[in-house]
C-alpha cells in the first residue's frame, strides 16, 4: 500500500526564491491547462493529454510571455499538467456517476494569493543524498529534518509551503501491510462533541476519549491576532506579518489535533479486531450553524479516515452502519424506541425495562450490535430462504398463516 511520510525542510534564502518561482510556474501551467481544455471543448476539439502538454509547456517556453518556464524543473510542470487532467477526469466521472462520494465541480484556477503552495516531482526530479539532504532539480541540496527513516525508496515527493511559512517534503512510499495478531474484541464507536468518541466493546468495557477542543483553546488568542490583522492596511508588509501570526496559531492547532487523532486511532485499531461506526454525513452536519464550528474542531472526518487507513495497514476491519436507525434513543437492552430526544438530554431511563442509559454509550452499544449483525450476514449467514423454498412455503401456507 502507498503511504505518505512528511518531513520539515529548511531551504536557504536563495533556494526559497527558486521554490517560489517553481510554485508560480506550476500554478501558471495548471491554469493554462484548464484554459486550453475549456477552449477546446467550446470549439468542439478533442485535446489529448500529449497535445495539451505540448501546448502549455513545450510551445509556451518559446513565447515571450512564458519564456520563464524554462527556469524551473520541467518535471514539476509535467506533473502540474497531469494534475489538471486528473481534475477533469474526476469532474466528468462525478457527473456521469462513475465516481463515488460527493459531487466534484469543474476544476478551478489556482491563485498566487493562495497561502498554501505546492508542486510535485517524480523520481527523475529529486534524489536522497548520502549526507542526508534532499536534492531537488534546479533547486539544489536542501536540508531535511529526519524525524524517522523512510521504509522504502520514495516514488515521488511533494514540496509544500504552508501558510505559516514552513516548508515540507511529503514522500510517497510503498509499505507492506503488517497484520497484527488477531483478537476477539470488537468495538462500536459513537462520535460526539462533548467526548470525541465513546467506545463500547464486546467485553462490556466502556472507554470515553475526551475531546480536547484544540481550536477553542486558542480562540481568545486567535481573536486578538485577527483584530490586529484587521487594523493593518491591505497589501502592506505589516498585514502579511499579522497574517502569518494567525497562520502559525492555526498550524499549531492542526498539528496537535492530527497527533491526537493518530494516537487514539492506532489504539482503537490495535485493541479491536473490528471497529464499527456510523456512516455519518459530516458535510451535511456542518451546515448547522450552531454546531459547525464544534464539529470542525473535533475533526470527525480526519479521525475516521485515520482509523480506516490504519485498519487497512494492520489487518483490521472497519465497518460502517447506516446512520438512519435511532441509535441514541433506542434502548440497547430491550429495543424500545423513545420519542423526541433533544441533544441536551444526555441520559435517560427506558420506560419498558427500566435500564438507565448514557446517551452516547447507548448509541455505541447499538452501533456495535448493528455492525456485528451485518458482518455475520455478510459472512454467509442465510437471512432469507432460497427462491425454491420460498415458493414451496407460500404454496403450502394457509391464509391464516400468511
Amino acid at each position: 500500500m502507498l503511504v505518505r511520510y512528511r518531513y520539515r525542510i529548511q531551504p536557504s534564502e536563495v533556494q526559497r526564491g527558486m521554490l517560489a518561482r517553481t510554485f508560480g510556474c506550476a500554478r501558471v501551467v495548471f491554469n493554462d491547462a484548464i484554459r486550453y481544455r475549456d477552449e477546446a471543448y467550446r470549439a468542439g476539439e478533442k485535446l489529448s493529454p500529449t497535445e495539451l502538454q505540448r501546448r502549455v509547456i513545450t510551445e509556451a517556453k518559446h513565447r515571450d510571455d512564458r519564456m520563464w518556464l524554462s527556469e524551473v524543473a520541467s518535471v514539476a510542470l509535467v506533473q502540474s499538467v497531469r494534475d489538471a487532467g486528473r481534475a477533469f477526469s474526476n469532474f466528468f466521472d462525478s457527473m456521469q456517476g462513475r465516481r463515488r462520494g460527493r459531487r466534484v465541480g469543474h476544476p478551478r484556477f489556482k491563485s498566487r494569493k493562495d497561502n498554501r503552495q505546492s508542486f510535485r516531482l517524480t523520481r527523475n526530479g529529486f534524489s536522497l543524498r548520502p549526507n542526508g539532504r534532499l536534492y531537488l532539480a534546479k533547486v539544489g541540496e536542501v536540508r531535511l529534518r529526519w524525524s524517522r527513516e523512510l521504509p522504502s525508496e520514495p516514488s515521488s515527493v511533494t514540496i509544500i509551503r504552508e501558510p505559516d511559512g514552513h516548508y515540507y517534503a511529503s514522500f510517497v512510499v510503498e509499505v507492506a501491510p503488517t497484520p497484527l495478531q488477531p483478537v476477539e474484541r470488537e468495538a462500536g464507536l459513537d462520535l460526539g462533541i462533548t467526548r470525541l468518541v465513546t467506545v463500547a466493546d464486546t467485553t462490556g468495557r466502556r472507554v470515553d476519549v475526551p475531546n480536547p477542543r484544540f481550536l477553542a483553546r486558542k480562540q481568545r488568542k486567535l481573536a486578538r491576532l485577527q483584530r490586529e490583522k484587521a487594523r493593518r492596511a491591505r497589501g502592506g508588509a505589516n498585514r502579511e506579518k499579522a497574517r502569518r501570526k494567525v497562520a502559525v496559531q492555526h498550524g499549531k492547532v492542526a498539528r496537535a489535533r492530527r497527533d491526537y487523532h493518530h494516537k487514539h486511532a492506532l489504539t482503537l485499531v490495535r485493541d479491536n479486531q473490528a471497529v464499527h461506526l456510523e456512516n455519518l454525513n459530516i458535510a451535511g452536519m456542518v451546515r448547522n450553524r450552531r454546531l459547525a464550528k464544534a464539529i470542525h474542531d473535533a475533526g470527525w472526518a480526519q479521525f475516521v479516515r485515520l482509523i480506516e487507513e490504519k485498519a487497512e495497514r494492520y489487518g483490521r476491519t472497519v465497518h460502517k452502519v447506516s446512520r438512519w436507525p435511532p441509535s441514541s434513543k433506542a434502548c440497547s437492552a430491550c429495543g424500545h424506541v423513545m420519542g423526541e430526544m433533544p441533544l441536551k438530554i444526555r441520559s435517560w431511563v427506558c420506560p419498558d425495562c427500566g435500564t438507565s442509559h448514557d446517551r452516547d454509550h447507548n448509541a455505541a452499544l447499538n452501533i456495535l450490535a448493528a455492525g456485528r449483525a451485518e458482518r455475520r450476514n455478510a459472512c454467509g449467514v442465510r437471512v432469507s430462504p432460497p427462491p425454491g423454498e420460498a415458493q414451496d412455503d407460500e404454496a403450502g401456507s394457509t391464509p391464516d398463516a400468511a
